[in-house]
C-alpha cells in the first residue's frame, strides 16, 4: 500500500517553503472537506477551543484523507494520553498549546515517540494509525515522519524561549497572539505596538535556531507582517468567523442592520 506515514507538512517546512493555512472550528467534517477542496496547504482541526471530540477529531481527519491539505491536530493540552488517542487515529502533525517551559516541552515530546525514545503507548496496530495493522514496521518509522509544533503564548514562555528551541523533536514554535498579548497585559490587543515588536523578534528567533515559525493572523495585513518576518506556517483565516463574515454580508445586502433596526424602534 501507499506510504500513509509520509508527511509532505514536516517536508515544506524543513525546505522552508510557506504553508498558508486554515483554523477549522466549526467541528464538522463537512466544512473540513469542503475547506480542503480549496487547497489550503494545511488545516488546523481545533480541539482545544472548539467542542471537539475524539471522533471529531477523527472524522475530519477522514474527510480531509484524499486531498492535498495536511491536517494538523491541535489537542485541548499537552497531557499523554490524549497525545496518544491523537496519534493512534492517524494525526501526523500536532500542535500543542501553551507550552511554557523547556521541561514540559520535553516532556510532549517524549509523549510522541516510542519507547525506547519515549512514552507513547503501543497500539497503533488496531487503530488507523497504522491502518489496522497493514503497516508493516510502523512503530519503526512513525517517529521519523511526525511533526510535532508546540505553541508559545506567555510571557513565561517568552522568558524560556531559548531553552524550548534547543529541545531536539520539536519542529516548530507557533506563537499565539491572543494569550500572548493577554499576558504581556494588553487583553484583546495583539496589534499593539510592544507587543507587535515582541511578535517580531520571537518569530526572528524560532528562525535563527533552525525551527518552523507559526502564526495565526485574520487579518491579511497581519499574515504577510508575519510571513515577512520569517514565519513558514500560516494560519489566514478561521472557518466559523469566514462563515459568520458572509453571512453578515449577505444579509446586509438586502435587509437593514439589526443593530440599526434595533435604534430605529424606541
Amino acid at each position: 500500500m501507499q506510504n500513509v506515514l509520509s508527511n509532505p507538512f514536516k517536508q515544506a517546512l524543513r525546505n522552508g517553503e510557506p504553508q498558508i493555512g486554515l483554523w477549522l472550528s466549526s467541528t464538522s467534517s463537512y466544512m473540513a472537506e469542503i475547506a480542503a477542496t480549496s487547497g489550503y496547504d494545511w488545516l488546523l482541526i481545533d480541539g482545544e477551543h472548539a467542542p471537539n471530540t475524539v471522533q471529531d477529531l477523527y472524522h475530519q481527519l477522514q474527510a480531509i484523507a484524499p486531498y492535498v491539505s495536511q491536517p494538523v491536530i491541535r489537542p485541548v493540552d499537552g497531557e499523554r494520553s490524549l497525545i496518544k488517542q491523537v496519534l493512534d487515529i492517524g494525526a501526523r502533525t500536532l500542535l500543542i498549546p501553551m507550552v511554557d517551559s523547556a521541561e514540559q516541552a520535553r516532556e510532549i515530546v517524549s509523549a510522541t515517540r516510542y519507547p525506547p525514545l519515549g512514552t507513547r503507548g503501543v497500539g497503533a496496530g488496531v487503530a488507523r494509525a497504522a491502518r489496522w495493522g497493514r503497516v508493516e514496521n510502523y512503530m519503526a518509522q512513525a517517529n521519523d515522519e511526525l511533526c510535532l509544533l508546540i505553541q508559545v503564548e506567555s510571557k513565561t514562555a517568552l522568558d524560556n524561549l531559548d531553552a524550548i528551541l534547543e529541545v531536539e523533536g520539536i519542529d516548530g514554535v507557533f506563537i499565539g497572539p491572543a494569550d500572548l498579548s493577554a499576558s504581556l497585559g494588553y487583553p484583546d490587543n495583539a496589534g499593539h505596538p510592544e507587543v507587535q515588536a515582541i511578535i517580531e523578534r520571537s518569530i526572528r528567533r524560532i528562525c535563527a535556531a533552525g525551527k518552523a515559525a507559526g502564526f495565526l493572523a485574520v487579518d491579511p495585513q497581519m499574515a504577510q507582517k508575519a510571513l515577512s518576518w520569517g514565519a513558514t506556517f500560516v494560519a489566514v483565516g478561521v472557518d466559523t468567523m469566514l462563515y459568520t463574515d458572509a453571512l453578515d454580508r449577505r444579509l446586509v445586502m438586502f435587509k437593514t442592520p439589526l443593530s440599526a433596526a434595533s435604534k430605529t424602534s424606541y
